[in-house]
């Protein structure tokens, strides 16, 4: 994992990582539902103990992982602390606002994102591309639209901040893609998400049977898989196209609800829901010149 990957291959991973995160999104809510214990606390403090040693076993012991550089690299101690409170954020707004409000005010980040790209990493974003990534954030908002009968609270803020971390992360993991391994790179992450939600979730975690701490194992696993397969494609993605991607995940999380957890939509929903499916589509569909051009000069 220490090549860039081909640019379709990287299309290939990223949507595999959509589809392993909405598969984790949906056992933890089922797991939640039946025992309320197992909160997103616990959640988090799975996810970043589970994915610690996941990352190990793939790439310790000389194999890419560095596990001075968490504690040694600033950008990538910065990289795991803004990852860790973006997760934390997203948990908790699931639990205070619902999970539609929550998730549409998170997939603001690929506007975030494409922000702090073109700052940061002169990411040149053409007029189509933004029209075509407002399009599917306005299908997201009529896919979950019913979850903003109210107004603007507390929760909602923190939501927006976790979005805007999430956006950072996602331009940070550009940012050191030719500087760190993957392995190291997502393992800054788990460190600080097992940091941040080892007091909280202690307590709790130790009252789940061991049938319930395997089904976290699991869950953990799945989203440690997902979470390298996101950071090793954006290798060759840009922010934009891959963070695109990633809107595909409430549709996909939506649709397992339906089949799992018997949720309904309406018909104004399903049409959000295509359009957010065909503007994620035009976005991916074609590079964007400037980011070819640029890969070849990186490759001469």
């Amino acid at each position: 994992m220490t090549a860039p990957p081909s640019e379709s291959r990287s299309i290939g991973l990223m949507l595999g990582s959509v589809l392993l995160f909405a598969v984790n999104a949906l056992l933890i809510r089922g797991i939640h539902m039946h025992v309320p214990a197992a909160d997103g606390w616990v959640a988090s403090l799975f996810r970043g103990a589970v994915g610690m040693v996941v990352v190990i076993a793939m790439f310790g012991w000389g194999r890419g992982l560095e596990l001075s550089h968490l504690f040694t690299r600033p950008l990538l101690a910065f990289r795991g602390l803004l990852g860790g409170f973006g997760i934390l954020a997203f948990y908790i707004t699931v639990v205070h606002l619902g999970a539609g409000r929550a998730v549409i005010i998170n997939l603001s980040y690929p506007m975030f994102g494409s922000l702090f790209a073109a700052w940061w990493l002169k990411e040149h974003l053409t007029l189509r591309s933004w029209l075509w990534m407002i399009a599917g954030f306005v299908g997201l908002v009529i896919f979950l639209g019913s979850d903003f009968d109210g107004g603007i609270g507390g929760y909602d803020l923190l939501a927006l901040a976790g979005a805007v971390a999430a956006g950072g992360v996602v331009t940070l993991i550009r940012l050191l893609r030719d500087r760190e391994h993957t392995s190291s790179i997502y393992a800054s992450q788990c460190l600080a998400s097992f940091a941040f939600a080892l007091w909280p979730a202690a307590a709790p975690t130790m009252t789940l049977s061991p049938g319930v701490i395997s089904l976290m194992v699991g869950a953990a696993i799945i989203v440690a898989i997902a979470q390298l397969a996101m950071t090793y494609s954006y290798r060759t993605l840009s922010v934009a196209r891959g963070s695109s991607m990633q809107m595909l995940l409430p549709l996909l999380t939506a649709t397992g609800g339906y089949l799992l957890f018997d949720e309904t939509f309406t018909s104004v929903g399903i049409a959000g829901a295509v359009l957010t499916l065909m503007a994620t589509w035009q976005v991916v569909r074609r590079p964007k010149t400037s980011t070819r051009l640029a890969s070849n000069r990186q490759s001469a």
